[in-house]
Protein backbone atom coordinates (compact mmCIF):
# COMPACT_ATOMS: atom_id res chain seq x y z
CA UNK A 1 0.00 0.00 0.00
CA UNK A 2 1.16 3.77 -0.71
CA UNK A 3 2.76 5.55 1.68
CA UNK A 4 2.24 9.07 4.07
CA UNK A 5 2.18 11.90 2.54
CA UNK A 6 1.87 15.96 2.81
CA UNK A 7 -0.97 17.87 1.64
CA UNK A 8 -2.36 21.68 1.98
CA UNK A 9 -6.20 21.90 3.29
CA UNK A 10 -5.76 25.82 1.92
CA UNK A 11 -4.28 28.21 -0.10
CA UNK A 12 -1.30 29.99 0.64
CA UNK A 13 0.72 33.19 -0.32
CA UNK A 14 3.89 34.60 0.67
CA UNK A 15 6.15 37.25 -1.08
CA UNK A 16 10.08 36.87 -1.15
CA UNK A 17 12.34 39.34 -2.61
CA UNK A 18 16.05 39.47 -4.58
CA UNK A 19 17.84 41.96 -5.68
CA UNK A 20 14.89 44.38 -6.40
CA UNK A 21 13.01 41.20 -8.19
CA UNK A 22 9.67 39.97 -6.53
CA UNK A 23 8.85 36.71 -6.18
CA UNK A 24 5.07 35.49 -5.20
CA UNK A 25 4.40 32.59 -4.02
CA UNK A 26 1.39 30.34 -3.75
CA UNK A 27 0.59 27.35 -2.79
CA UNK A 28 -2.49 25.30 -3.32
CA UNK A 29 -4.38 21.99 -2.80
CA UNK A 30 -4.95 20.28 -6.10
CA UNK A 31 -6.19 16.64 -5.99
CA UNK A 32 -6.10 16.24 -10.22
CA UNK A 33 -4.27 17.78 -12.74
CA UNK A 34 -7.17 19.55 -13.92
CA UNK A 35 -7.63 21.44 -10.56
CA UNK A 36 -3.68 22.51 -10.92
CA UNK A 37 -3.88 23.91 -14.15
CA UNK A 38 -6.60 25.92 -12.98
CA UNK A 39 -5.09 27.06 -10.22
CA UNK A 40 -2.07 28.09 -12.47
CA UNK A 41 -4.64 29.54 -15.22
CA UNK A 42 -5.66 31.72 -12.50
CA UNK A 43 -2.79 33.29 -11.74
CA UNK A 44 -1.69 33.76 -14.99
CA UNK A 45 -4.67 35.58 -15.70
CA UNK A 46 -4.20 37.83 -11.90
CA UNK A 47 -0.64 38.18 -12.59
CA UNK A 48 -0.97 38.93 -16.42
CA UNK A 49 1.79 41.90 -16.10
CA UNK A 50 4.44 39.33 -14.41
CA UNK A 51 7.86 38.66 -16.06
CA UNK A 52 6.86 34.85 -15.64
CA UNK A 53 4.48 32.65 -13.79
CA UNK A 54 6.40 29.27 -13.26
CA UNK A 55 4.44 26.29 -11.85
CA UNK A 56 5.14 22.83 -10.59
CA UNK A 57 2.90 20.58 -9.13
CA UNK A 58 2.29 16.84 -8.03
CA UNK A 59 -0.61 14.79 -8.02
CA UNK A 60 -1.02 11.88 -5.68
CA UNK A 61 0.01 10.39 -2.47
CA UNK A 62 2.19 8.05 -4.92
CA UNK A 63 3.10 11.13 -6.46
CA UNK A 64 2.03 9.37 -10.14
CA UNK A 65 1.58 12.65 -11.69
CA UNK A 66 5.00 15.70 -11.87
CA UNK A 67 4.89 18.44 -13.87
CA UNK A 68 7.06 21.53 -14.14
CA UNK A 69 6.90 24.91 -15.96
CA UNK A 70 9.70 27.35 -16.62
CA UNK A 71 7.27 29.82 -18.31
CA UNK A 72 9.82 31.94 -20.52
CA UNK A 73 12.98 31.35 -17.52
CA UNK A 74 16.24 29.51 -18.41
CA UNK A 75 15.34 25.78 -19.10
CA UNK A 76 15.61 23.94 -15.95
CA UNK A 77 16.10 27.21 -13.53
CA UNK A 78 12.20 27.41 -12.13
CA UNK A 79 9.58 25.05 -12.41
CA UNK A 80 12.29 21.93 -11.81
CA UNK A 81 13.54 23.61 -8.56
CA UNK A 82 10.05 24.67 -7.60
CA UNK A 83 9.02 20.72 -8.15
CA UNK A 84 12.20 19.53 -6.53
CA UNK A 85 11.68 21.61 -2.99
CA UNK A 86 7.99 20.01 -3.48
CA UNK A 87 9.02 16.80 -3.88
CA UNK A 88 12.05 17.06 -0.97
CA UNK A 89 8.80 17.94 1.59
CA UNK A 90 6.94 15.07 1.02
CA UNK A 91 4.43 17.04 -0.67
CA UNK A 92 1.80 15.67 -2.95
CA UNK A 93 -1.76 17.29 -4.18
CA UNK A 94 -0.63 20.42 -4.34
CA UNK A 95 0.68 23.20 -6.98
CA UNK A 96 2.81 25.77 -6.94
CA UNK A 97 2.81 28.96 -8.57
CA UNK A 98 5.38 31.30 -8.71
CA UNK A 99 5.22 34.92 -9.89
CA UNK A 100 8.35 37.17 -10.28
CA UNK A 101 8.63 41.12 -11.31
CA UNK A 102 12.02 41.59 -12.84
CA UNK A 103 13.88 44.19 -10.60
CA UNK A 104 16.44 44.70 -13.41
CA UNK A 105 19.23 42.79 -12.24
CA UNK A 106 19.76 39.08 -13.68
CA UNK A 107 20.36 36.87 -11.18
CA UNK A 108 22.07 33.98 -13.04
CA UNK A 109 21.49 30.19 -13.50
CA UNK A 110 22.29 29.44 -10.01
CA UNK A 111 20.51 32.43 -8.62
CA UNK A 112 17.18 31.61 -10.47
CA UNK A 113 17.55 28.16 -9.07
CA UNK A 114 17.38 29.37 -5.86
CA UNK A 115 15.35 32.30 -5.84
CA UNK A 116 12.36 30.02 -7.15
CA UNK A 117 13.38 27.35 -5.00
CA UNK A 118 13.44 28.85 -1.87
CA UNK A 119 10.21 30.51 -2.40
CA UNK A 120 8.49 27.70 -2.51
CA UNK A 121 10.41 26.47 0.14
CA UNK A 122 9.61 29.77 2.63
CA UNK A 123 6.23 29.23 1.78
CA UNK A 124 5.85 25.38 2.83
CA UNK A 125 7.73 26.85 6.18
CA UNK A 126 4.40 29.03 6.92
CA UNK A 127 2.53 26.69 5.89
CA UNK A 128 -0.24 23.67 7.59
CA UNK A 129 0.41 20.74 6.18
CA UNK A 130 -1.55 18.05 6.90
CA UNK A 131 -0.52 14.11 7.04
CA UNK A 132 -2.65 11.96 4.97
CA UNK A 133 -2.24 8.58 5.65
CA UNK A 134 -2.82 5.20 3.31
CA UNK A 135 -6.75 3.69 3.69
CA UNK A 136 -8.85 1.52 1.45
CA UNK A 137 -12.51 1.49 0.53
CA UNK A 138 -14.37 -1.25 1.98
CA UNK A 139 -18.04 -2.10 0.80
CA UNK A 140 -19.91 -2.90 3.43
CA UNK A 141 -23.03 -5.05 2.34
CA UNK A 142 -26.79 -5.47 4.29
CA UNK A 143 -29.90 -5.84 4.99
CA UNK A 144 -32.20 -2.17 4.94
CA UNK A 145 -33.55 -3.45 8.55
CA UNK A 146 -29.67 -2.84 9.59
CA UNK A 147 -28.52 -0.13 7.86
CA UNK A 148 -30.33 2.39 9.45
CA UNK A 149 -28.44 1.55 13.11
CA UNK A 150 -24.82 0.58 10.92
CA UNK A 151 -24.94 3.88 9.06
CA UNK A 152 -24.92 6.23 12.24
CA UNK A 153 -22.44 4.05 13.90
CA UNK A 154 -20.51 4.22 11.02
CA UNK A 155 -20.83 8.09 11.58
CA UNK A 156 -19.51 8.27 14.72
CA UNK A 157 -16.92 6.72 14.14
CA UNK A 158 -13.20 7.27 12.41
CA UNK A 159 -14.56 5.18 9.46
CA UNK A 160 -15.14 7.84 6.77
CA UNK A 161 -18.87 6.90 4.54
CA UNK A 162 -18.15 7.92 0.73
CA UNK A 163 -21.01 6.47 -0.83
CA UNK A 164 -24.20 5.01 0.00
CA UNK A 165 -26.18 2.65 -2.57
CA UNK A 166 -29.33 1.59 -2.13
CA UNK A 167 -31.46 -1.49 -3.93
CA UNK A 168 -32.05 -5.08 -2.95
CA UNK A 169 -29.52 -4.38 0.06
CA UNK A 170 -27.85 -1.46 1.14
CA UNK A 171 -24.09 -1.00 -0.03
CA UNK A 172 -22.29 1.29 2.25
CA UNK A 173 -18.58 2.01 0.95
CA UNK A 174 -16.57 2.79 3.62
CA UNK A 175 -12.87 4.25 3.27
CA UNK A 176 -10.91 2.97 6.42
CA UNK A 177 -7.82 3.70 7.63
CA UNK A 178 -4.78 1.08 6.98
CA UNK A 179 -4.42 0.78 10.91
CA UNK A 180 -7.60 0.31 11.25
CA UNK A 181 -8.18 -2.44 8.29
CA UNK A 182 -7.66 -5.76 10.46
CA UNK A 183 -10.29 -4.76 12.76
CA UNK A 184 -12.60 -3.34 10.59
CA UNK A 185 -14.58 -6.12 9.73
CA UNK A 186 -14.95 -7.65 13.34
CA UNK A 187 -16.38 -4.32 14.20
CA UNK A 188 -18.82 -4.38 11.54
CA UNK A 189 -19.90 -8.10 12.43
CA UNK A 190 -20.72 -7.20 15.86
CA UNK A 191 -23.11 -4.36 14.70
CA UNK A 192 -24.91 -6.61 12.53
CA UNK A 193 -24.75 -10.14 14.30
CA UNK A 194 -22.16 -11.01 11.21
CA UNK A 195 -24.81 -10.82 8.89
CA UNK A 196 -23.04 -8.48 6.73
CA UNK A 197 -20.34 -8.76 3.84
CA UNK A 198 -17.32 -6.52 3.64
CA UNK A 199 -15.61 -6.31 0.69
CA UNK A 200 -12.23 -4.38 0.43
CA UNK A 201 -11.91 -2.28 -2.77
CA UNK A 202 -9.53 0.48 -4.50
CA UNK A 203 -6.97 2.02 -2.53
CA UNK A 204 -7.11 5.89 -1.24
CA UNK A 205 -5.54 8.24 1.28
CA UNK A 206 -6.94 9.55 4.62
CA UNK A 207 -6.26 11.99 7.12
CA UNK A 208 -4.31 10.99 9.56
CA UNK A 209 -6.24 11.28 12.93
CA UNK A 210 -5.64 14.07 15.42
CA UNK A 211 -3.57 15.61 12.12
Amino acid sequence: MAEPYLTLEEQIEHETEVKGSRFICLLAPASSEEAARAVVAGRRELHADATHNCSAYVIGGDRRVQRADDDGEPGGTAGAPMLETLLRRGIGDVVAVVTRYFGGVKLGAGGLVRAYGGAVAKTLDLSAPVTMVPARVMTVTVDHVQAGRLENSLRASPYEIRRVRYGARVGLEVAVRESELAAFPDWVATLTAGRAVVEPGEAVHLRQEGG
